[in-house]
């Protein structure tokens, strides 16, 4: 069994992604850059990312929103600036959503973990998603 799969059936591969990422980057736009581009090469038409420009007329653009469908859920990240990112998880029916909770950083990183490897154990393209991510 290949590594990525071992960490996947411990469900805490994207546990442990999501911290390297975080100690590995200094500062939070950082680590929201990096995993806004494993998120959306991961799961390409599953993850919406809004990026907006730093300055007005920049072309330099930095990740404003993060939002992950998955199954009934919507995993939104949203960074308004000055080093603060706002996460949270929404359930939505038929495209309704119904509740949404403010989870802390550390949380929302679990329960996005969790999906993924529940959809990873019922889906072939998940779980080549999730060995993508957890691969780099």
């Amino acid at each position: 069994m290949s590594d990525a799969l071992e960490l996947r059936n411990d469900d805490g591969g994207f546990e442990l992604l999501a911290a390297s990422l975080r100690s590995s980057s200094g500062d939070l736009s950082s680590f929201v850059e990096v995993l806004a581009d494993k998120l959306e090469q991961a799961l390409p038409g599953r993850v919406a990312v809004d990026r907006r420009p730093v300055k007005r007329f920049s072309k330099e653009k930095r990740v404003a929103r993060i939002e992950v469908a998955l199954g009934d859920n919507r995993y939104i990240a949203v960074a308004p600036g000055g080093g603060v990112l706002e996460t949270r998880c929404a359930k939505a029916v038929r495209g309704v959503v119904l509740k949404t909770e403010a989870l802390p950083l550390d949380g929302w990183l679990q329960a996005l973990g969790h999906e993924l490897a529940a959809e990873a154990d019922a889906s072939e393209q998940s779980r080549l998603a999730l060995q993508q991510l957890l691969e780099g």
